[in-house]
């Protein structure tokens, strides 16, 4: 981060970050989906997700204070992290210590449309923090954290807080878009937009994965054991499938 604004007192900023990942798979029975929606169920269950949380809560420098999780049958899982910073101020002769409560939550929804045989998984993250604290900086290990093929992320700072002359502080850090807060190297990975409200502090990014390898995008089937029409129909509706997810709306009709 640049150098930081010096304040008077406590800075009750609210910043939060939703952060949601799309992953999309092929399976071609209806068997394959639901063995593919029970293994990615398995691999992403709540004993992992606390573990990617934690991690974050250790990177944005807070303390886990509660973790609250649950599996769901048929599949999906939840985590809530209960996070805090400990500031200090000094106000006179007097050292004041103030806790900023945050939470860090997940929520997955494996699914699957049974006419394309196509398999989606979705993580929701969201990270609302006070203070100094920013979730930005988690951004890189987010998305390496999952396989990601789309990706739309919403960050809005809320409140004020004052500066050495009292003057109010909507906003105590740099920011034009969410995207120089992402590795370049993932960047280019993706095809990126952005729509900003810079007079609401509101950043919205979406992302998408510019190149597909059919063969990352098959459950239990090898990309030559199908005749070359298949795999042509396949990344049709992988494509079609990703781009509608992208834009937020119903394109093709799927």
């Amino acid at each position: 981060m640049e150098r930081k604004l010096k304040l008077y007192g406590f800075n009750n900023l609210t910043k939060s970050l939703s952060f949601n990942i799309y992953d999309v798979c092929y399976a071609k029975t209806a068997r394959e989906q639901k063995d593919y929606i029970a293994y990615i169920d398995e691999q992403y269950n709540s004993e992992r997700l606390i573990k990617i949380l934690t991690t974050l809560t250790d990177m944005i420098g807070a303390k886990v204070l509660n973790i609250s999780s649950q599996d769901y049958d048929p599949q999906g899982a939840s985590v809530t992290l209960l996070i805090a910073e400990e500031s200090k101020a000094i106000i006179g002769d007097t050292r004041v210590a103030h806790l900023d409560k945050s939470h860090v939550t997940v929520h997955t929804y494996p699914e699957y449309h049974p006419e394309t045989f196509l398999a989606t998984f979705r993580v929701d993250i969201d990270v609302a923090t006070c203070g100094e604290i920013t979730p930005l900086s988690t951004l890189d290990y987010l998305i390496g954290s999952f396989d990601s093929d789309i990706i739309t992320m919403d960050y809005r700072v809320r409140g004020f807080t004052r500066d050495m002359e009292g003057k109010k502080c909507f906003l105590d850090h740099e920011i034009t878009s969410i995207q120089d807060y992402i590795d370049k190297k993932t960047l280019l990975r993706y095809d990126a937009v952005d729509i900003n409200v810079y007079a609401a502090n509101l950043f919205h990014t979406k992302m998408m994965l510019k190149e597909i390898d059919l063969q990352n995008y098959l459950f239990k089937t090898d990309v030559y054991e199908l005749p070359p029409a298949v795999r042509l129909e396949i990344m049709k509706n992988l494509r079609c499938e990703m781009i509608e997810i992208f834009s937020g709306r119903n394109i093709y009709g799927g």
